[in-house]
This record gives C-alpha cells, structure tokens and sequence, in this order.
C-alpha cells in the first residue's frame, strides 16, 4: 500500500476545524503523505468506505459497523456527546401521530441518524433518503411529511418555521444512559499498527493546532461552509468538537459498544460486530 494515503471528511465546520492543521502540513507525519482530501457529505463517504476506496475517512457510526473487518475506529476525531443528536422536524401542527405514517426523509441509509429513526420508530416505513442540506426545504414544501436532521440544521430549522417533534439524540440519551455516537475517524486496518498510530496522534495534535489557532483555520472552515453565518459556525464547533473528540475515554467506548448492540437487537446491523478498535 502506498504512502501517499487517501483521506475523506466532510465539509462541515467541526470536520474541516478538526483536519485544518493535518492537511495543512501544521502537523509532523512521519513517513505518511496525504493525498488530496476528498470533501464530501457523509453518506458519500460511508459509501466509498464500503467500496473500500479511502485509507483514512469520517464515518457515521452506523456505517462503520458494516466495515469493521476492513477498518477500525480512530480515538481522536469522533463527534460523539450529549444535547447533539438528530431532530425529527416537521411544519407547525403536524404530531408524530400524523406522521407516522407518511414520508420521512433521511440523511442516508448508513447514516446514525437513519438508525436512531428506526430504532426510535420501527415501524415507520417510508424513508426518502436525501442529501441532508435538502431535508429542510423538502419538509418545507411538502415533498414529505416530516425528516430527520443533522449538522447545521439543528441550528436553523426553526427560522424556516418547522417544529422538532422528537430530539432523537436526547431519545437515545434517556433511553441508553450514554452520549450518542454520531461519527468518527475510520483507518484502514492494512495501514498497520505503526501508521495508524501515527495518523490517530495526529489528528489529535490537528485538534489541538486548531484549539490554539482557531482565527487562522477559519477562512479554510468558512471555504466549505460559505451558506453559514458565522455565529453558526461557531456553535457547530463548540457543539461537534468536544472532550470525546479528542479522545473517546472509557465513556465514549461504552456508548459505541451500546449503540452496535441496540443495532444488532434491531437486526439494524449485523448480528455480529467485531472489536471496532484496532
């Protein structure tokens, strides 16, 4: 396998804060080029990790069980906390009995927020997936009834007037005890053991540059994110980027291990699911 490693994250402003330092050669890695990123939303990228097509790559959890035998999870990286998750929004005056059975668009067939729905509501069936920046104005116009969103939108929906029928993240905490596990940093587990720990220490240090630094990274944030008022911006940061981040600890591990078991029970992912770590 060739030095010179492909790398996948989102746009998003808690992925590029995080990467900034990395793939702007702030941060020493020894032996290891990067190539180019690929900047794409995080369904596109559960997709090619699935073809196998990237080394280093952002995952939703949800998708990461489904290649654990290709790759295995990064401590450093993981959006994973609590007052995070997914919103099921829909127009004023429309109930979760209203709703339940219409149409529902979704992030992602592989997205954690696909299945905290399905978990939440498994008898629900028509799911529209979509990319997630359409979901709002989809649920907006009535091309369905209600949908579950991710990233920013939890920041805006309701400027564009819909309500949040159900926080599937706060659903997951009350119900489970643990921060819900929405994506992480996945490499390649042909890497080797030597290199792994070199790109996990990494990002880790990339975090910290961008702790330090955080004037310098926002041009490169606002590049990809040029829809998005600052302020927004910011709280995506603070929100996405936290503690588990910069190390899942003992807690973060027992929310994973949590959330594959909930999935597997639901017959969501498969029955059995390997250590995700290397």
């Amino acid at each position: 396998m060739t030095d010179s490693l492909t790398i996948g994250y989102s746009p998003c402003p808690n992925d590029t804060y995080i990467f900034y330092a990395l793939t702007h050669k702030k941060i020493p890695l020894p032996g290891i080029t990067l190539a180019t990123p690929y900047l794409e939303d995080v369904e596109t990228l559960n997709r090619l990790a699935i073809k196998k097509k990237l080394d280093i790559t952002k995952l939703s959890f949800h998708a990461l069980a489904h290649v654990l035998d290709e790759y295995c999870l990064l401590h450093c990286g993981a959006a994973l906390g609590r007052g995070c998750g997914p919103l099921l929004v829909s127009r004023s005056g429309i109930s979760m009995n209203d709703i339940a059975g219409g149409s529902i668009a979704i992030p992602g067939k592989f997205t954690t927020a696909n299945m905290l729905f399905r978990l939440y509501s498994p008898d629900t069936e028509n799911l529209i997936e979509m990319r997630f920046d359409r979901i709002i104005p989809a649920v907006m116009n009535g091309e369905v009834d209600a949908g579950v969103i991710i990233h920013e939108s939890r920041f805006t929906y309701r400027d564009h007037g819909l309500i949040c029928i159900q926080d599937l993240g706060q659903w997951w905490e009350e119900s489970s005890g643990h921060p819900i596990p929405l994506g992480c940093i996945a490499a390649r587990r042909a890497l080797g053991t030597t290199r792994i720990k070199t790109i996990e220490n990494a990002i880790g240090q990339s975090i910290s540059y961008a702790d330090s630094h955080t004037q310098e990274c926002f041009p490169y944030i606002h590049q990809y994110a040029q829809e998005m008022e600052q302020q927004v911006m910011q709280n995506h940061i603070t929100l996405y980027v936290n503690e588990y981040s910069k190390g899942l600890g003992s807690d973060g591990l027992a929310a994973v291990e949590a959330f594959f078991a909930r999935g597997s029970e639901a017959g969501i992912l498969p029955q059995s699911i390997q250590s995700p770590l290397l």
